[in-house]
């Protein structure tokens, strides 16, 4: 040794829109610490636009600029083709999101006053926000770029953290409702702390058999280590435990109508959309390129869980009175439907085809469930929201324009044909037929039957009902309401009629996966 420090070798052009999202809120926590409270919110909204713009820039520039197979920061991070796709569809939501929670009347005006205290009084009659709901929104998008593309465990967990603990402050932040709010903020938290330890121990667990948390040295190891299998296996069943959790596979999802209906609408859209897509990018790394040579072992557990998954989205949903905790469970079968495509493993062909149809389905069904919740935010009662579904009865003739958008973004949930959750099913079904899970694909066919019992049903009781005297108002939308309904209509029209220029996207992606 001759007592020198090598220095990390960082590809910083690579890692640039992890680098400004994450700078962007690092300055965001400077301007809560110094900014004169009434000028922060009119620095935080462009700041936060602005960084996840520049930040989705960078990303199409890595991308046109040849799509990269390589591994930046010491091999921490993989920066791929399917590292850029996912990243690339979290970004675009998390700016669809911020255009939602600009709507000041969702979140409280101190979240640190007791509900309903002459504390919280005071800080609604001084007209406060919490802005910081900023620089955590962007600390949680930076943890999903990480946590969707790290290239070994360590560097997953962390962005693990990074994205989870923003996102249980951001829970308990709503305006209404706030013990509700709360309840469901320490839910997430306690619920998702036992997740993240399993899938610590996890990584502890197959570390000491591999020697390694390099997701290609676990993959290498595989066929070289002998013995102590049974310490892999557990190590496995714990990183996987960790992840399910974060889709809401069955039956890990119990936290989802809770976290759904009690968090504010705009959070409750940025996770139901961006966690999915970045815990989805998560999986499918662990699965497949760490433990690609195990698939026999744990492929028939994944079955189990993908038709568990299914089948209980679907049922529970049609059991529910609630609009939000409606579209939480089908989020359950909708997580379901994408673990089909996990497991359509193969050869390299087959597997390029199941990872773009899953990665068109995240982009797809992303831009439904962020307009399907801006939606909800504009039905209100006098507390709030109108979330019980005997209040959506008839809103089809008070207002039909937005009851016909709604009814639209049901539809697609649904898989009708001409939208885009139609060729999202269709692509990832077909992939697991060719990946030889026919059984699954039948069980998805009959879970999507059932699930589109309950997006019918809400249609019907909006246009064939007649509206209660004392009915739910329409609230007029914000500019960046608007613009998300109609961002997220237009996608799901164009993904849904010629979905042809995203699936030769999503291809390319595919068959740019990092494994060396």
């Amino acid at each position: 040794m001759n007592g020198t420090i090598q220095a990390p070798t960082i590809e910083y052009a690579l890692l640039s829109p992890m680098l400004i999202v994450f700078g962007a809120a690092i300055i965001g926590v400077l301007i809560e610490a110094f900014a004169p409270r009434y000028l922060r919110k009119s620095i935080h909204m462009p700041l936060t636009l602005l960084a996840l713009l520049g930040a989705f820039a960078t990303t199409i520039l890595g991308g046109v600029n040849g799509l990269p197979t390589s591994a930046s920061a010491m091999g921490a991070v993989a920066v791929d083709g399917p590292a850029l796709f996912v990243w690339g569809i979290i970004l675009i939501l998390a700016f669809v999101s911020v255009l939602l929670i600009n709507d000041d009347e969702q979140f409280v005006a101190q979240a640190a006053a007791v509900p309903g205290s002459s504390d919280e009084e005071e800080a609604v009659r001084s007209g406060y926000a919490q802005t910081e709901v900023y620089p955590l929104l962007l600390f949680a998008v930076g943890g999903m770029l990480l946590f969707s593309s790290a290239n070994d465990l360590l560097a997953m967990f962390v962005g693990l953290e990074v994205m989870s603990l923003p996102l249980y402050l951001l829970c308990g932040l709503a305006r209404r409702r706030r013990l509700l709010s709360q309840e469901a903020s320490v839910k997430y938290f306690l619920l998702g702390a036992f997740s993240s330890a399993f899938f610590l121990y996890g990584m502890a667990l197959v570390y000491g058999y591999t020697g390694t948390v390099s997701l290609k040295g676990i993959g290498d190891a595989l066929g070289v280590v002998s013995g102590q299998e049974t310490l892999l296996l557990i190590g496995t069943a714990m990183l996987g435990v960790g992840l399910l959790f974060k889709i809401g596979a069955a039956p890990f999802q119990a936290w989802k109508p809770d976290v759904y209906q009690g968090a504010p609408t705009a959070v409750t859209a940025l996770m139901a959309s961006t966690v999915l897509v970045a815990a989805f990018g998560a999986v499918l790394r662990v699965f497949w390129v760490a433990l690609g040579g195990l698939e026999w072992n744990w492929q028939p557990v994944m079955w189990g869980i993908a038709i568990l998954t299914m089948i209980v989205g679907a049922i529970l949903a049609i059991t529910q009175t609630d609009i939000k905790r409606m579209l939480a469970y089908s989020s359950v079968a909708h997580a379901g439907f994408l673990l089909t495509g996990v497991i359509a493993t193969g050869a390299a062909a087959q597997n390029a085809k199941a990872l773009s149809a899953i990665l068109f389905y995240l982009a797809a069904y992303g831009f439904t469930t962020v307009g399907a919740f801006a939606v909800v935010t504009m039905v209100r009662d006098a507390g709030g929201e109108a979330g019980h579904l005997s209040r959506w009865a008839g809103l089809g003739k008070r207002s039909p324009f937005l009851a016909g958008v709604f009814a639209f973004f049901l539809l697609a949930f649904a898989g009708i044909p001409l939208t885009s959750g139609f060729f999202g099913k269709y692509a990832v079904f077909a992939a697991a037929v060719s990946g030889g899970a026919v059984p699954l694909v039948v069980v998805g066919v009959v879970s999507s039957a059932i699930a589109a019992f309950f997006y019918v049903r809400v249609i019907v009781l909006m246009f064939f009902n007649d509206p209660a005297a004392d009915g739910p108002s329409i609230a007029v939308p914000t500019v960046g309401t608007s613009a998300v309904v109609a961002l997220a209509a237009a996608a799901t029209v164009v993904l849904g009629v010629f979905p042809q220029p995203v699936l030769d996207l999503a291809d390319q992606a595919a068959s740019a996966l990092f494994i060396r």
